[in-house]
């Protein structure tokens, strides 16, 4: 019998951990009764009393599992950290919000048996704000045009992956993984499954405005050299402009010597504008060296502090093979 796992990442979500383990266990038993499953939730250090709701859930079914980080380690490493633990045929990740529709589960599966590695969910649509949908369109729209390798339009990494994809993860040893991108740049031949978002059940979102520029940055530091040559470019054009601009006023001073005062103004702006162009690409060439730098500190993804209905010893040998 196929084992399917079910991983789910959360952080701060008393109100859906109980909702959505009873939501998948549901589908799971009804709708996909021939496989075994195993239901992973990753919680990633929160505070507001989900691990104390999550161990009542794993005691109620030992199917049901739970990994709880040493501290939050942020929205990135600790999904990936997840998938690397599971020890089914296949995992599927979702978000605890419910903004993954569960009952995309027996879509994900089917396409599974069908020979697919990879079985991706593609937000069609969305019941979110449209300000904020435009502005997803808009940098998911630049990123593909940045980057050297293909990126997925509304991707939100949501999906059904092989234990054969699991594997390729594993060899990565990526200390920052933007899961996201290595779908589209290591994935096998994908399957995209479209779906309407629908909003959050219960809880407020914990995307900010850091939380989205954090992922900005990692998908173009990782995956466009866009910044380093902007650089470049912007140096060679601002130069340029300099020059032609000195040469005008050269002639013209010379051409209006006795009418044509030279002016601190201009040179003050001048001199601001250069300055907040050069912050700007000091900024951005730092964080490129940011993500050199933590890939080569190579700090461990997560830190455990707890796990519950794991086979400690069996689970370490499975994981590890």
């Amino acid at each position: 019998m196929k084992k399917i796992s079910i991983l789910i990442p959360c952080y701060n979500e008393k109100e859906n951990v109980g909702p959505m383990s009873e939501a998948i266990v549901n589908i799971m038993t009804t709708e996909l009764p021939q496989y075994d499953y195993e239901l992973v939730f990753i919680d990633n250090d929160s505070k507001d009393g989900t691990r104390d709701i999550l161990r009542g859930i794993c005691a109620s079914n030992p199917k049901i599992k739970a990994i709880f980080n040493a501290k939050n380690f942020g929205q990135f490493n600790s999904p990936y950290y997840g998938v690397l633990q599971v020890t089914g045929d296949c995992v599927i990740q979702m978000c605890c919000d419910f903004q993954d529709p569960v009952e995309l589960i027996p879509q994900y599966v089917r396409e599974w048996e069908n020979g697919y590695k990879i079985v991706i969910g593609i937000k069609t649509s969305s019941k979110e704000s449209k300000i904020m949908r435009a502005l997803r369109t808009c940098y998911y729209k630049i990123i593909k045009k940045m980057s050297d390798v293909e990126q997925i339009e509304h991707f939100t990494g949501s999906g059904l992956y092989d234990r054969a994809f699991i594997e390729v993860l594993r060899e990565l040893d990526d200390p920052i993984p933007f899961m996201r991108g290595i779908v589209a740049e290591l994935g096998f031949e994908r399957k995209e499954i479209p779906y309407e978002q629908p909003k959050r059940r219960a809880g407020k979102t914990h995307n900010n405005f850091y939380s989205l520029y954090d992922a900005a940055m990692l998908s173009i530091t990782s995956y466009t050299k866009i910044g380093l040559r902007l650089a470049t470019f912007c140096g060679l054009g601002i130069g340029a402009m300099s020059g032609i601009l000195g040469v005008i006023y050269f002639i013209l001073k010379l051409m209006y010597w006795e009418r044509f005062p030279a002016g601190t103004a201009p040179i003050l702006l001048g001199m601001l504008f250069l300055g907040a162009v050069q912050l700007f690409f000091i900024g951005f060439i730092g964080e490129y060296i940011l993500n050199i730098n933590k890939r080569i500190m190579k700090r461990p993804l997560v830190i455990e502090a707890e796990r519950l209905n794991f086979d400690t010893e069996k689970q370490k040998e499975e994981v590890n093979v």
